[in-house]
Parts: structure tokens; sequence; C-alpha cells
């Protein structure tokens, strides 16, 4: 997979993918195998996603081109988030990347609508000190850090006090924790012990930032 990848990032363009489209099905087909394992072995801790299929998960090689600057037209690493509902579900869940020199694994929730990020905020707000628990527990931190988003609001999001103690919690705008991966780890027989033991980690905050969102679902 790593090799393909790589020579992916030099010949990125339809007429080499073509050519190696079998190399492609083999890594795929073998990439949608783990991710059927991770499934199972993470149900033993999270039952939300037990009834997953890998397809559900696993994102498209093809990237979205039409706005972008960036016209290559296939993404150079293979990903999966596992999450009630799969990729789509709107849920907060389990990411595994796939990419030469720069591979990870991801829990929480990035990008979320409107409406689950209102929820989680309110939930944040009503109950704060459950909340730091979660994200200043000693294993997070050792595991992930602290949480990591690109964007921040500047001031307390629109509905909620400015003198807030607690506000920076409240002014993130994805809820996701990130831990780089060693590339010989993916080749070694350490690997899924190591996934499962980050994704066990993170499952209290999953847990939090879910039931935010079905609450907010449930009106």
């Amino acid at each position: 997979m790593l090799d393909f990848l790589r020579d992916l990032a030099a010949n990125n363009n339809k007429e080499w993918f073509h050519a190696n489209k079998y190399r492609y099905q083999l890594v795929r087909k073998e990439f949608e195998q783990y991710v059927a394992l991770l499934i199972a072995e993470i149900a033993s801790f999270d039952e939300s996603i037990k009834n997953l299929h890998p397809k559900d998960c696993i994102f498209r090689i093809n990237r979205e081109i039409r706005f972008a600057r960036d016209k290559s037209p296939y993404k150079t690493n293979f990903g999966a988030f596992i999450a009630p509902g799969g990729r789509k579900g709107g849920y907060a869940g389990y990411y595994f990347h796939v990419e030469p020199a720069n591979s990870f694994v991801e829990g929480g929730i990035y990008r979320p609508s409107s409406g689950s990020l209102k929820a989680i905020r309110t939930d944040i707000f009503e109950n704060t000190e459950e909340f730091k628990e979660i994200i200043y527990d000693p294993d997070i931190v050792e595991q992930f850090g602290t949480i990591i988003t690109d964007e921040k609001l500047k001031t307390a999001p629109k509905g909620f006090p400015k003198d807030f103690k607690d506000v920076d919690l409240l002014n993130y705008k994805d809820y996701t924790v990130l831990k780089p991966l060693e590339e010989d780890l993916l080749t070694s027989e350490h690997l899924t012990g190591a996934l499962l033991e980050a994704f066990e980690t993170v499952y209290p905050l999953n847990v939090f930032i879910n039931e935010a969102i079905a609450f907010y679902a449930r009106g």
C-alpha cells in the first residue's frame, strides 16, 4: 500500500492510475479487510459501530477537484472513518489515515453540521467539568495531546455568555484529537494493538459528543 501511494504521488494522473488499477484494487481490498478487522475489534468497547460495513467507512480515492486549485485527480492516502452511520453519519468516531510520512489516527468529529456543533457546545457549557475530565485525562493527553483545529472563534459563539470562564472550550469548530503514526509501525505486528489502544482511549470523547448530537436530533 505504501509503495503504491508513493508511486501514485509521483504519477498523479489518470493514465498512470488506469495502467496500475490492478495494484489499486489489490491494496483497496486489503484495506477493506483490515478496516473490517478494526470494526470488529472496536465494537468490543463501542457497540454503536458493530454493524458497519468497511465500504461505509472508507473514503473514495478520487479527489473533488471542481473548485480546487490542485487538479490532481487522486488522493495519495487511504482513509477510513469508523463512526455510527459510517463516514457520512454525522457522528464522532475513529479515523485511520495511511499516507507515506503522514499517517495518523484521529478521534472525535471534524466539521460537524451547525446544529450538531451547537449541540456539542451546549453540552460542554452545561457539563463543563465532565468534558474537562475527558479531554484532560492523562491517558488521552499522553496518546493525543490536546484538541486540534484549523479554525477557532475569537469570541464566544452566538447564544453563549462571553464571560463564561471556559469559553475557550466552546470556540472550536472541530472537536478532534490526533496522533501521528511512525511508518515503521504500519508494517509492524504491533499496529493493530496500537490503533485499538488509541481508539479505546478516545472512546469517552466520542461518547460525550455523540450523546450531545443524539439529544439534539431527538429535538
